[in-house]
């Protein structure tokens, strides 16, 4: 008991338990999703944002309660509909910092036609795939990311779609900033978080994690631990060409691929149309 309350007092001291409602995860032990939302929790602590500062906005899926989480404004959607939901509450809103969840189901699959859009008017949202390569709430069904000739239970003989790169198709759409983490990784996911949440513009955040419950063979622990390496000090996040190339990598490269500071937000271009400037 005494370790359970020294290490209690050690949480609440860390703040981040300020931004967290008395409602428990209900992923399974083991998922990385965990590590995705302690990263996102410190993070927001660390900036200063206050609780009505934010808007979480999922749609439906293994993330799509992560509103309920959070201890903020939030949007628990239907599925595929957290981007333009989302989109309408920063315009709305503008000092909102907004947040989208999805999976690579809702975000990439029902949910993929809004994507080009976000990133084309580069509205200022913050998007958080979380990609565990399979459709792990309803059962274990192949999803958008799901590796060819995978075993699913959609496919017993193997999946036979070609799956989507998320990093690709964001820098493909225009994306202002794309990054990628690992939920194995906290201080990195905490790393791109940060650079992402206070980028002035559209941000996609390609975050892998296993699904420990359906797929036991592509997104383990084990394999991810191995794929996921940081992409090369050298890479130039300036460099477009260089960060599609990189994307299309078979191993999973973590870091910022692009950011593109300058371009101005949506709000920015409605805001000169506005005052005539």
């Amino acid at each position: 008991m005494t370790y359970i309350s020294d290490a209690l007092v050690k949480v609440r001291g860390e703040g981040f338990l300020d931004y967290r409602t008395r409602e428990l995860p209900t992923w399974c032990p083991g998922c990385g999703y965990f590590g995705i939302a302690h990263a996102l929790l410190q993070v927001v602590g660390e900036l200063g944002l206050r609780n009505e500062e934010m808007c979480v906005v999922s749609g439906i899926g293994c993330a799509g309660r992560f509103p309920i989480f959070m201890k903020v404004y939030g949007f628990h959607t239907l599925h595929g509909r957290a981007v333009p939901i989302a989109s309408g509450v920063k315009l709305a809103s503008p000092d909102l910092t907004v947040f989208t969840v999805g999976g690579d189901g809702d975000i990439l699959g029902i949910g993929g036609g809004h994507l080009p859009h976000i990133a084309r008017k580069n509205i200022d949202v913050t998007l958080f795939l979380f990609d565990n390569s399979i459709y792990g709430l309803t059962k274990g069904q192949s999803s958008p990311t799901t590796p060819m000739g995978n075993v699913t239970g959609s496919h017993p003989r193997g999946n036979p779609d070609t799956p989507l790169n998320p990093v690709a198709l964001a820098l493909s759409y225009g994306a202002s900033f794309v990054a990628r983490g690992f939920a194995g990784d906290v201080e990195g996911m905490k790393q791109i978080m940060h650079q992402g949440i206070r980028h002035k513009g559209f941000s996609f955040l390609h975050l892998v994690s296993p699904c420990v419950t359906f797929d036991k063979e592509n997104y383990t622990w084990k394999r991810l631990s191995k794929l996921a390496l940081p992409l090369p000090h050298t890479h130039d996040p300036d460099d477009h060409e260089a960060a599609l190339r990189l994307a299309r990598d078979e191993r999973l490269m973590t870091g910022i691929f692009y950011q593109d500071a300058l371009r101005p937000s949506y709000i920015d271009h409605l805001e000169a149309q506005r005052t005539g400037k």
